[in-house]
C-alpha cells in the first residue's frame, strides 16, 4: 500500500481514537533565498488525547530528525509519509523535528525566485492533503485543532499566517514572528506566506465589529494590483455575508495574497486567502475578467463559513463547501457588487463545465464516494463545484430564499467549529422549509447524470415535453417573438416536470426556451422553429440570460453531434460580433476555436479555420476602440493564428506597434502573438530572445519557454517531450509551458510518434511524481489520435493501475471518443 494515500476507513479510525487540542509549528525559513538549499527545518509540537497506545502522524519531507513522545525520545520509524508513534497515554505531547522540502509544484511550501528583482517569495497550498509537506500532522479534515505558527524569516519580509502576529523578535538580518493561536481549524486550511510582498491595508466596519484588510502581491507586480477594486468587493462581500448568515466573521483579520505559479484559482485559508496571479492583468483587462475575480473573492469568502467554520467530516461531502461557495460567489456578485450579470456567465460557462463532466463515464453524485486521498484530489471537478451550485440554485427556487438562508444560519449555529455530513444540513433545511428533503437529496445529490429536455408535437397537435433520465424539475418556459428587429419575451409559463413525458399548453412562438431564467440543471434543446429564429436573430435577443441559455443549448447540441459543427460555426460568425456581454463572448470564442480543432471533420478543418481567422480579424478591425470586445477579439485572433498563418503579416504588424486604435498590446498578448508566429514558422529563436529581453519577468520566462518549444520542428518537439517527462526541476508552470509547446498548432505530424511512449510512461510517472505533476502529464500529453485502440489496450492491460490514474485515462478516452464520433457525423 502507498502509505501517502490515506483511506477513509483508517482516518475515521484515527479520529475516533485521537482528539487533538493544540498544535505549535515552528518554521525556519531564513535560508529560503539560498537557491541551493532545498529544505527547511520544521518543528511540530502536538497536544492530543488518545485511547490507543500507537498511532501515526503524516509527514512528507526530506527527513525526520527527532521524535519525542511525552518527554522521551523514540526511535524514528518513518517510511517517507508516516511517522509511527507508540507509548501513547490518555494525554500526550509529541514533538517532531524534521526537514521539509521547498516545493516547485505548488504543493506544500512553494518557493519562487522573481527574476525581475531576484527576490524570493514563499506561500503554502495544502488542499486536500499537503500540509504534511510542511509540518507533522493529522492530515484529515475532521481533526481540528488550535494552531500556533512561529516563523523565522529574513528581516524586511512580510510574514503572514491565519492570525495576526502577537510579537516579533528582531535579530541580525532575521526576525522571529509568533502568531496568535487560531480557532479550531483543519490542517488543510492553515497557511503561511513569507517574502518581500507589497501590501495595501484597508478596514471593514460593521457596528462594533472591525476587520483589518490586507492585499498582498510580489513587488514586481504591485503596479497591476487594482487593490481598491479588490478591497471594495471584499467590503461588499463582508456586508452581504454578515447579513445573510447572521454569524459574525469569526477569523479576525482578512488578508488576500496573490501568488505566483499557483495551481488553483484561490484557496480559502481563514484570515489569509491565496489567489493565483492570473487574476492580475499586466496591461489591459476586460470587465469580464474583473467580474471573474470578484466572483472568486466572494466564493472564497463564503468558505469562511461554508468550509472553515463548519467543515465536512471527510471528502465525500466536499460539496458541503464547494457547491455552496460556487453558488454564493455568483449570488453575492449579482446582488452585492456591480457585476449584476454573474448568473449570465454562470449559465453559459460554469454550467458548461458541469455538463461536460456529468457526461463522462467517471461522473459521480454530488455527494461522492471518496475512498482515499487520490480520489479526493480528482474530485475538485465540475460536479462538486458547478453542478452542485446549479442544483442549489434549483433548491433555492424550490424552498425559497428566506428558508434557504435561515437553514444556513441554523446550520452554522449548530455546527460551528465542527465537522458535518449531508444529513446535518438537510435536517436544518427541512426544519425551516417544512419540506422533507430526502426525495430532493436522492434525486439531485445522490445520483449522477443529467436530463435532456425537448418538445414534441403529437398527431393531434398536443405539445409534449420529453425528458431523458427523468428527475423532478421546477422550470419556466419562455415564449419569445420577433418584434421590430428584436426578440422579446412575450410570455412565461412555470411548471413542475417529473416524468418522461409531460403534456404542456404551448402557444405558438418564434423561440421557445425550455429552461427560461435557468432555474434547473438540464440540457434543453431548441425545436426546429426556435433554431431557425436563433440562426437569424440570436444577437437580437434583448435579455442576456436568455442569450446565454441559447448559446449554451447550441454548444451542448454541437458537442453531442446533434447540431452540425459547420452550422454552429456559421451562427457564431453571424452573431458573436454583435454579442455585447463580454463574459458570453469570451466563452463563445473559446467554444468556436475548440469546435474547429476537435469536432470539424478533417477534410473541412482548414477551410473552417481560414473562415474563422477571417471573421476574427475583420471583427477586430471593426470593434470600438478601447472596448472589451476589441481586446477579446484580439486575443481570439492570436489564438487562431497559431493554427492558420494566412494573416501572419497582420500578426507581425501588431507586434511592431501597428495596432487598431485603442487596442492595448500588453506583454501577455504580445507573447500570444509571437508564439503564434513561432508555431507557424514565421518567427525564430532570435525573436523569442528579443521578446524575453523586453519582458524578463517570471511570466515572460515561462512564455518564452513555451514559445521555444512551439517551433514546428520534430527535434524541438522531442526536446519538449523529454523535458516534460524527465526534468524534475521544472516548476508546475514551466511544465505546462513544455506541454503547451509540444502540442502547439495541433501538429500531429510532429508528435504522433510519441503515442506509444506515452502509454509506456504514465504508470511509472504516477508512482514517482506528486499527483499534481503526474496529473498534468497524464492529461496534457494524452495523444490526440484518430484511434481508440491504444488507450483501450492500455486500459485492458492495466486493470490494477491506481484508480485515480485510470479515472484520468478513462476521461481522456471519452473526450477522444466524442470527438471521433462527432467528426464522423459531420463527414
Amino acid at each position: 500500500m502507498d502509505t501517502a494515500n490515506l483511506t477513509r476507513e483508517e482516518t475515521a479510525a484515527r479520529s475516533a481514537a485521537v482528539t487533538v487540542h493544540r498544535i505549535r509549528v515552528e518554521l525556519d525559513l531564513t535560508g529560503a533565498p539560498e537557491r541551493a538549499r532545498t529544505g527547511f527545518p520544521t518543528v511540530t509540537t502536538l497536544e492530543f488525547s488518545s485511547t490507543v497506545d500507537a498511532i501515526w502522524l503524516d509527514f512528507i519531507g526530506e527527513g525526520v530528525q527527532r521524535v519525542c513522545v511525552n518527554g522521551v525520545d523514540q526511535e524514528i520509524v518513518y517510511d517517507g509519509a508516516r511517522i509511527a508513534l507508540s507509548g501513547l497515554v490518555d494525554s500526550n505531547v509529541v514533538r517532531v523535528e524534521a526537514i521539509g522540502a521547498y516545493s516547485r509544484s505548488g504543493e506544500g511550501l512553494h518557493r519562487f525566485h522573481d527574476p525581475v528583482d531576484d527576490e524570493t517569495y514563499l506561500y503554502t497550498q495544502y488542499e486536500p492533503a499537503d500540509s504534511r509537506r510542511v509540518m507533522a500532522c493529522f492530515e484529515q479534515p475532521d481533526m481540528k485543532a488550535e494552531y500556533t505558527f512561529v516563523v523565522d524569516a529574513p528581516s524586511g519580509w512580510e510574514v503572514l499566517s491565519n492570525q495576526s502576529p502577537t510579537h516579533t523578535d528582531l535579530g541580525v538580518g532575521v526576525q522571529r514572528v509568533e502568531f496568535a493561536p487560531t480557532l479550531p481549524i483543519s490542517s488543510y486550511i492553515t497557511a503561511v506566506a513569507a517574502g518581500p510582498y507589497s501590501r495595501v491595508d484597508g478596514e471593514w466596519r460593521r457596528d462594533d465589529q472591525s476587520v483589518a484588510l490586507g492585499v498582498f502581491v510580489r513587488r514586481s507586480l504591485a503596479a497591476h494590483l487594482e487593490a481598491e477594486e479588490i478591497l471594495e468587493v471584499t467590503r461588499q462581500g463582508l456586508d452581504f455575508f454578515t447579513d445573510a448568515f447572521a454569524y459574525p466573521y469569526p477569523w479576525g483579520k482578512y488578508d488576500q495574497i496573490f501568488v505566483p505559479e499557483y495551481n488553483l484559482g484561490a484557496m480559502e485559508n481563514p484570515g489569509l486567502v491565496t489567489f493565483t496571479e492570473s487574476y492580475l492583468s499586466r496591461g489591459a483587462a476586460t470587465d469580464a475578467q474583473r467580474a471573474a475575480r470578484a466572483n472568486t473573492i466572494l466564493h472564497e469568502m463564503a468558505h469562511m463559513w461554508f468550509g472553515d467554520l463548519v467543515t465536512m467530516t471527510w471528502w465525500d461531502d466536499l460539496w458541503l463547501k464547494e457547491s455552496f461557495a460556487d453558488y454564493m460567489g455568483a449570488h453575492a456578485s449579482a446582488v452585492a457588487t456591480r457585476y449584476h450579470d454573474a448568473w449570465v456567465t454562470f449559465a453559459a460557462s460554469r454550467k458548461a463545465w458541469a455538463y461536460q463532466q456529468d457526461q463522462l463515464p467517471t461522473t459521480h453524485p454530488i455527494v461522492a464516494d471518496i475512498t482515499d486521498l487520490e480520489a479526493a484530489k480528482l474530485n475538485f471537478d465540475g460536479i462538486t463545484y458547478a453542478k452542485g451550485a446549479a442544483v442549489l440554485k434549483q433548491l433555492v427556487a424550490f424552498v425559497g430564499d428566506e428558508a434557504f438562508f435561515e437553514g444556513a444560519r441554523l446550520y452554522f449555529a449548530a455546527n460551528a467549529f465542527g465537522n458535518t455530513t449531508l444529513d446535518d444540513f438537510l435536517v436544518q433545511l427541512s426544519a425551516v422549509s417544512g419540506r422533507d428533503m430526502s426525495d430532493w437529496s436522492a434525486a439531485w445529490l445522490q445520483t449522477s447524470g443529467m436530463s435532456t429536455l425537448w418538445t414534441e408535437t403529437e398527431a393531434d397537435g398536443r405539445s409534449i415535453l420529453v425528458q431523458t433520465d427523468p428527475r423532478p424539475h421546477r422550470l419556466r418556459i419562455g415564449l419569445y417573438e420577433r418584434v421590430d428587429g428584436r426578440v422579446l419575451r412575450r410570455e412565461q409559463r412555470e411548471l413542475d416536470v417529473v416524468g418522461e413525458r409531460t403534456e404542456i399548453d404551448l402557444p405558438d412562438a418564434d423561440l421557445v426556451l425550455l429552461n427560461d431564467d435557468d432555474l434547473t440543471y438540464v440540457k434543453a434543446r431548441l425545436d426546429a422553429r426556435s433554431l431557425a429564429t436563433v440562426e437569424e436573430s440570436l444577437s437580437a435577443i434583448d435579455d442576456p440570460l436568455a442569450r446565454a441559455l441559447v448559446w449554451s443549448s447550441l454548444w451542448n447540441a454541437t458537442r453531442d453531434g446533434e447540431l452540425a459543427a459547420a452550422r454552429y460555426l456559421e451562427i457564431v460568425r453571424t452573431h458573436a460580433p454583435a454579442e455585447s456581454n463580454i463574459g458570453l463572448l469570451t466563452g463563445v470564442l473559446a467554444n468556436a476555436s475548440y469546435t474547429i480543432r476537435h469536432f470539424v471533420a478533417e477534410a473541412s478543418r482548414d477551410q473552417e479555420q481560414r473562415r474563422w481567422v477571417e471573421t476574427v480579424w475583420s471583427t477586430l478591425e471593426a470593434a470600438d476602440a478601447g472596448s472589451d470586445a476589441q481586446l477579446s477579439w484580439a486575443r481570439a485572433f492570436a489564438t487562431a493564428s497559431a493554427f492558420d498563418d494566412g494573416h501572419q503579416e497582420q500578426v507581425r504588424a501588431l507586434l511592431d506597434g501597428q495596432a487598431p486604435e485603442g487596442l492595448v498590446i500588453d506583454p501577455d498578448l504580445r507573447w500570444q502573438l509571437l508564439t503564434a508566429l513561432v508555431t507557424t514558422g514565421h518567427a525564430d529563436l532570435a525573436d523569442v530572445a528579443a521578446e524575453q529581453q523586453r519582458d524578463d519577468t517570471g511570466d515572460g520566462r515561462t512564455a518564452a519557454r513555451r514559445a521555444r518549444s512551439s517551433r514546428p520542428d520534430a527535434t524541438v518537439r522531442r526536446e519538449a517531450w523529454d523535458s516534460a517527462w524527465n526534468d524534475l526541476a521544472l516548476s508546475n508552470d514551466h511544465l505546462d509551458a513544455e506541454i503547451g509547446g509540444f502540442r502547439a498548432g495541433g501538429r500531429r505530424d510532429l508528435v504522433s510518434g510519441f503515442d506509444d511512449e506515452y502509454f509506456a510512461r504514465i504508470g511509472q510517472v504516477w508512482g514517482a511524481r506528486s499527483i499534481e505533476i503526474a496529473r498534468r502529464l497524464v492529461v496534457g500529453l494524452f495523444p490526440a489520435s484518430d484511434s481508440l485502440e491504444p488507450v483501450d489496450a492500455w486500459l485492458a492491460a492495466n486493470a490494477e493501475a491506481p484508480a485515480a490514474l485510470r479515472r484520468l485515462v478513462i476521461e481522456q478516452r471519452d473526450h477522444l471518443a466524442r470527438e471521433l464520433r462527432v467528426r464522423v457525423a459531420q463527414a
